[in-house]
């Protein structure tokens, strides 16, 4: 890009909030669109880690070449600031989301590598849409699942051009290990092998649509063999099944998972977090969009693992969420969100260091 080009991307950086504008440059095949939300959020629980200021300002970066008539390149990169650290703390307050780039072939697909959403995430994006206490679905750096480092994905859209409304993925994750033998608990649960991954979608029509993502991941040689981890097991494996509806006005979605040495759980004295053999996971959500622009919304996840540190059945996520948003233009909205906690507190659950309070969200938001 040429230094004239730079100079307006900065000067729609700093005028942004003024310009409401998301286009940055369109010219000669050559396309660049700014996208972003200042996101104010004020969290309150008798929970000290849920209560206080959670506001963040997040933006991104999309852009497309058109090389040919029916070739394209393109690339996305995502950031996110902390707002509630002071300016004394840099640690944690400004970090990369999203960094990916690729070529899109007309009726062919596109190919992309870089930091990116698994595919499990194509179906686990169906109930990740409250504005606050959503996606308990799919982890962040936690091999195929959320974002992660080193996917290299391949996307079809109605399958070759011959079947609209057929989608698919394949997708494969470079291996990811610091090759250090003393380790922390948050290295090895952000570490992952070699992986594979598939998800296929297919919209029916009259706003339905079902989906499914299967991924299989090489565990590293460290979160076999460390004793935090409770888990030996060779492979990290995930099975997503997916429905929504989105029509009339209506949005209603559910998701059932499945996932084997995969789901980290607790925050144990000592033993710092333990790796379930195998756990299960329901999210429900429903939402409604009356005519004035309120949007009340419904929700429900539970994620159980089959065996803890005793060999027993336990709930480690259980919650109803109520909220509502309401949309005073297309660039602005405020929202609450209420996370009531349906776990029982027993003798795991208090080891284990998992929350059983209540959380409730206010906020605004500005989008651009």
């Amino acid at each position: 890009m040429k230094i004239q080009y730079l100079s307006v991307l900065m000067s729609a950086i700093a005028m942004v909030s003024s310009a409401r504008a998301t286009e940055v440059y369109n010219k000669e095949g050559n396309k660049l669109d700014l996208y972003g939300k200042f996101n104010c959020i004020r969290y309150m629980s008798f929970y000290a880690n849920k209560n206080g200021d959670r506001s963040f300002v997040r933006y991104g970066f999309r852009a497309e070449t058109k090389l040919s008539a029916n070739i394209i390149s393109f690339g996305t990169l995502e950031q996110e600031v902390g707002l509630r650290h002071t300016e004394s703390i840099v640690a944690n307050n400004h970090f990369s989301r999203l960094g990916f780039a690729g070529i899109k072939f007309t009726n062919v697909g596109s190919i992309d590598y870089g930091r990116n959403y698994g595919v499990l995430y194509d179906v686990g994006a169906w109930t990740d849409i409250v504005l606050v206490f959503s996606g308990d679905t799919t982890v962040t750096d936690n091999v195929i699942t959320g974002r992660a480092n080193s996917l290299l994905t391949y996307r079809n859209t109605n399958c070759f051009g011959r079947l609209d409304g057929f989608n698919f993925a394949l997708q494969y994750q470079g291996k990811n290990d610091s090759k250090v033998e003393h380790k922390t608990d948050l290295d090895l649960q952000k570490e992952n092998g070699v992986g594979y991954g598939i998800s296929v979608t297919y919209d029916f029509g009259k706003g339905v649509s079902a989906g499914a993502a299967v991924t299989s991941s090489n565990r590293t040689m460290y979160q076999r063999l460390q004793k935090i981890t409770r888990n030996t097991g060779k492979k990290a494996q995930a099975c997503f099944f997916g429905m929504k509806y989105n029509a009339d006005k209506i949005y209603l979605a559910a998701l059932y998972g499945k996932t084997r040495n995969m789901t980290s759980y607790g925050k144990f004295a000592g033993e710092k977090y333990g790796v379930a053999k195998n756990a299960h996971n329901i999210a429900l959500i429903a939402q409604y969009k009356l005519y004035f622009g309120l949007r009340p919304s419904l929700g429900y996840l539970q994620l159980r693992v089959d065996s803890d540190y005793s060999s027993k059945r336990q709930d480690i996520k259980k919650h109803i969420d109520v909220g509502a948003r309401y949309n005073f233009s297309k660039h602005m909205l405020t929202f609450i969100d209420y996370r009531i906690n349906l776990l029982s507190n027993n003798d795991f659950i208090s080891a284990a260091q998992i929350s059983t309070k209540n959380i409730i969200a206010l906020g605004l938001t500005y989008m651009f």
